[in-house]
């Protein structure tokens, strides 16, 4: 059977560097900081008193005040990228066959904040089990693709995938491959996250997951960094159009690049450790460029995980070593997350669009806040510090990983 090939017709964004695609690039490329104070809650009891927060994001310039009431931030933040790519994308709605149109979308946690607080207003009670009607409906992660496709009508496939931070980049590999199969010809993909809250927070510096750098959150996040301390928690979400080429071409459409491949491992190591080795990272970036059918010498950028924690960045570098071997220093590799912060389920998707974006734009994000070399990092390899830089990208591959060793890579193409 042969495979069909599958492009990118719409982007849409919405991140703590940018409220929508455009705003998202300029981010990006001029290297700026999403991290700041917590805004949502006091943090005085709080070890970490800083996230990368949506900025000026108000739901009633969406949604009327009783339809935001229903619905999660990470369900609003989903509605608003999707419809955002869906609009870039041009596609005319009324005259696809919706049955054979999805949605497949990520969310690592989901509902979280309201969760927390129908939990929280529960314990304030005399114990008899009032909640809100919403309550369920508006926590579960399968929520989001249920509430874009019923906005649009859409019939075909429609799920969430959980896998962690690798949530979103298994949605769009999913999807990739219910079209490559001819199930589809349109997929909304992508991912969405809202877990800057106080249990968020508290549960992550728990784990000692989180920078505690309070003195200077705009450079907290500082992926390679002998200095990193851990991540910084992010929100937000982005949503990417995959579509059956020969259908886009078909009504002329705008393609931004192709999707050839995706690949899928786990470390069967540690609840939330790396393998200290790689090993799965190695796998999962052979198993991409395999269902690719590339070879290593022909990926010209990285968007790495790169999250800013001590372990992680150093077995991520060596699997990039690993794998591309002599090739590895002639590749750009960045880390996005040092300016958007880590957006757990929706980081696979807006990491994905910083990769695209790149090809698009032939200028590659940096990764900014370093000032530190860490010995442990292989010195030979440009991770694009401090400064974008120019570069022809034909060929981009982003990587993402989850805990419980979910492992998850893309590569993207430029058509010419």
């Amino acid at each position: 059977m042969e495979l069909k090939r599958v492009v990118v017709t719409g982007l849409g964004a919405l991140t703590p560097i940018g409220n929508t695609l455009e705003e998202y690039w300029e981010g990006l490329k001029s290297g700026k900081s999403g991290s700041a104070p917590i805004t949502y809650y006091d943090t005085e009891k709080f070890k970490t008193k800083f996230a990368c927060e949506l900025k000026n994001f108000d739901p009633q310039n969406f949604f009327d005040r009783k339809e935001a009431r229903k619905l999660d931030r990470f369900t609003q933040y989903a509605l608003v990228s999707s419809d955002e790519a869906i609009a870039d994308s041009g596609l005319d709605l009324n005259a696809l066959d919706k049955f054979r149109v999805g949605v497949i979308w990520g969310a690592g946690i989901g509902g979280l904040e309201t969760f927390q607080n129908e939990v929280m207003d529960f314990a304030k009670g005399d114990g008899t089990p009032r909640f809100n009607p919403f309550f369920i409906p508006k926590m579960i992660a399968d929520i989001a693709p249920g509430n874009i496709s019923i906005k649009h009508g859409f019939m075909g496939p429609n799920y969430t995938t959980v896998s962690a931070c690798a949530s979103s980049a298994n949605a769009m590999i999913d999807a990739l491959n219910y079209i490559r199969l001819g199930y589809c010809d349109v997929i909304v993909t992508g991912g969405s996250e809202a877990a800057v809250t106080m249990a968020g927070m508290g549960g992550f510096n728990a784990m000692h997951a989180l920078s505690t750098r309070n003195d200077s959150p705009e450079t907290a996040s500082r992926p390679f960094d002998a200095t990193r301390d851990g991540f910084v928690l992010g929100e937000g979400a982005g949503a990417l159009i995959l579509e059956e080429y020969e259908h886009a071409k078909a009504r002329g459409a705008k393609i931004y690049a192709e999707m050839v491949g995706g690949g899928m491992s786990s470390d069967a190591y540690h609840m939330t450790a790396p393998h200290p080795d790689g090993i799965g990272v190695v796998r999962v970036m052979e198993n991409c460029l395999r269902d690719a059918g590339m070879k290593p010498e022909e990926i010209d950028a990285i968007n790495t995980h790169g999250t800013s924690t001590p372990l992680g960045d150093v077995a991520e570098l060596k699997a990039i070593s690993q794998v591309f071997g002599e090739h590895a220093p002639d590749i750009n590799i960045n880390s996005t997350k040092s300016m958007t912060g880590h957006l757990l389920g929706a980081a696979g998707a807006i990491e994905a669009i910083a990769s695209i974006l790149a090809m698009k734009h032939s200028l590659v994000p940096p990764t900014i806040n370093h000032s530190t070399v860490d010995d442990n990092i292989d010195p030979k390899l440009n991770l694009t510090l401090n400064k974008a830089q120019p570069r022809d990208v034909k060929v981009a591959m982003s990587n993402t990983f989850g805990f419980g060793g979910h492992n998850a890579c893309v590569i993207f193409k430029k058509i010419s």
